[in-house]
């Protein structure tokens, strides 16, 4: 469902195009526009001329497969009566009307604004062309170190 490099490259796409009211094309759009164009594109949708707006969002995104909340590693979008944003599955907050145009950063879907949450599983095989997560050390969970060689292991009891 979710090609996380298709909404990657949609986002950088528009980045950088006027706010327009309404707007449902390359040349700019809204922030509801914009959360449209990613919710269509993560779910296999034509991208353009089926937008929702906040006042209808909530519907429109249980209509493509949205659950209620937040979740890692997920497309989330969160919103308010006024305003929307999406927070991509690799962490990429994507908006627009925050300053501008249609531009990546900001606090995306997770902004204390807003009180309504919606986000669009993703599987692990659709996980797999995201990059790596940052080198972190490794955690063992009631790890037992190995028995030094030619030494026989004892068993804990």
């Amino acid at each position: 469902m979710i090609a996380i490099a298709t909404l990657l490259a949609l986002v950088n796409q528009v980045s950088g195009t006027p706010y327009i009211p309404g707007g449902d094309s390359p040349a700019g759009t809204d922030c509801s526009g914009l959360a449209s164009w990613v919710a269509n594109a993560a779910t296999d949708r034509p991208v353009f001329g089926s937008r929702f707006n906040t006042g209808n969002e909530e519907t429109a995104l249980l209509q493509r497969g949205f659950q209620y909340g937040s979740a890692p590693d997920a497309l989330v979008i969160g919103w308010n009566g006024r305003h929307t944003a999406v927070t991509l599955p690799d962490g990429t907050p994507v908006s627009s009307g925050e300053g501008g145009g249609v531009h990546v950063g900001g606090g995306g879907a997770y902004q204390a604004q807003f009180t309504h949450h919606m986000f669009l599983p993703v599987s692990l095989e659709e996980l797999e062309g995201m990059p790596p997560p940052p080198d972190a050390p490794a955690v063992l969970v009631d790890a037992v170190a190995p028995a030094p060689a030619g030494e026989p292991e004892v068993a804990n009891s």
